[in-house]
């Protein structure tokens, strides 16, 4: 169980008997008298975005192939919504299918997406980018998607999409798959939207 300690401005994992420290980004082993306020996984990060004065700036990237199910664009868009309550930013390619939906969740919650596009324009980006960038390097910005992410969210499966999925992996980032993602050894698999989001929020708050 978590908790929060408004006026001492860390979290506290009673079950471990230890403290969050968000300037640092670590826990330690000292655990205060007072237990604070309860907190679910989203509430807590959304606590270290909002209201810590030391949000984790790196983003997280949601990747997903352009042609995508109708299930997969709804887990998408749902997937924006929430990083962009909770607070975090959200990187991915930029362009149709899994890209938008998940920018048009984002959107739809003030939030902020940032979209790696292979294009060396940015009016290829889909309308609901906050931030396109035209890299005009093709496919192989699959990589900077990759390597950006504190954290991959990944919807359904392609070539392109399998090819992040690698690449995250091979930097040492956590991926959880949802949807017909990819069946790759380490892929944390998914049951539904809720569990990656608590996923990426374990990431965030360094339980996971």
């Amino acid at each position: 169980m978590l908790f929060v300690d408004e006026a001492g401005g860390y979290l506290i994992d009673a079950g471990q008997r230890r403290t969050f420290d968000p300037a640092t980004r670590t826990w330690s082993s000292s655990l205060p008298k007072s237990s604070g306020e309860a907190l679910s996984l989203v509430a807590a990060a959304t606590w270290l975005q909002r209201r810590s004065g030391h949000p984790l700036r790196q983003p997280v990237a949601v990747i997903g192939p352009r042609e995508a199910s109708d299930a997969q664009l709804a887990a998408a868009e749902q997937v924006g919504a929430a990083m962009a309550r909770i607070g975090f930013t959200v990187v991915c390619g930029g362009r149709q299918g899994v890209m938008e939906a998940v920018c048009r969740g984002v959107a739809a919650e003030n939030g902020i997406s940032i979209g790696l596009l292979p294009d060396a324009e940015a009016a290829a980006a889909n309308a609901y980018v906050t931030v396109p960038i035209a890299t005009g390097i093709g496919e192989a910005r699959n990589a900077i998607v990759a390597r950006s992410g504190f954290g991959l969210v990944v919807i359904g499966d392609s070539y392109g999409t399998l090819s992040e999925v690698a690449l995250g992996l091979q930097f040492g980032r956590p991926v959880f798959g949802l949807l017909g993602a990819a069946i790759v050894n380490g892929v944390r698999g998914c049951e539904n939207v809720d569990a990656a989001i608590d996923g990426v929020c374990k990431v965030a708050l360094g339980l996971g």
